[in-house]
């Protein structure tokens, strides 16, 4: 009489641990850069607002604003934030945001800079402001891969 195999032998088993350890080599970094992508989104989100308020500005008095306070928006940094962004700020048009604490380490204490430039009427936005100045002043910039498409050069 012959034994019918029933279940699974080692050999199988190691197999198939072995093919999801390579599944999961793979998907881990993709997933963790997918995570630092939506917490740059959140930055670039709120410096939407920002982005506005500089616009109407430069509109009406034909200059960039000085600060948050003569932008319209909250005078502290702090007061425009969110989970992963510590706080958005306006220095002569320039607005930055400062990624937190909460941020992936990749992120924490790296800055988005938007400096806005005239178009002959209308203002466009460069992701990254000049290397001095004030925005060089509050920390170093996100890395470009991980930036909006729109963003990278």
């Amino acid at each position: 009489m012959k034994n019918i195999q029933k279940g699974f032998t080692l050999i199988e088993l190691m197999i198939v641990v072995a093919i999801i350890a390579i599944l999961a080599a793979i998907a881990i970094p993709q997933y963790q850069n997918y995570i630092i992508r939506t917490q740059v989104s959140e930055g670039m989100n709120l410096a939407d607002g920002a982005k506005t308020a500089v616009a109407e500005f430069y509109n009406n008095k034909g200059k960039y604003p000085a600060n948050n306070g003569s932008a319209g928006l909250p005078a502290t940094a702090a007061s425009i934030s969110g989970k992963y962004v510590q706080g958005v700020t306006n220095t002569s048009g320039v607005i930055v945001a400062t990624f937190g604490n909460e941020s992936n380490s990749k992120l924490n204490g790296k800055i988005i800079a938007l400096s806005p430039y005239d178009l002959g009427g209308s203002i466009s936005w460069n992701c990254k402001a000049a290397s001095t100045g004030a925005a060089a002043a509050k920390g170093t910039y996100v890395d470009e891969a991980y930036l909006p498409t729109s963003c990278r050069k």
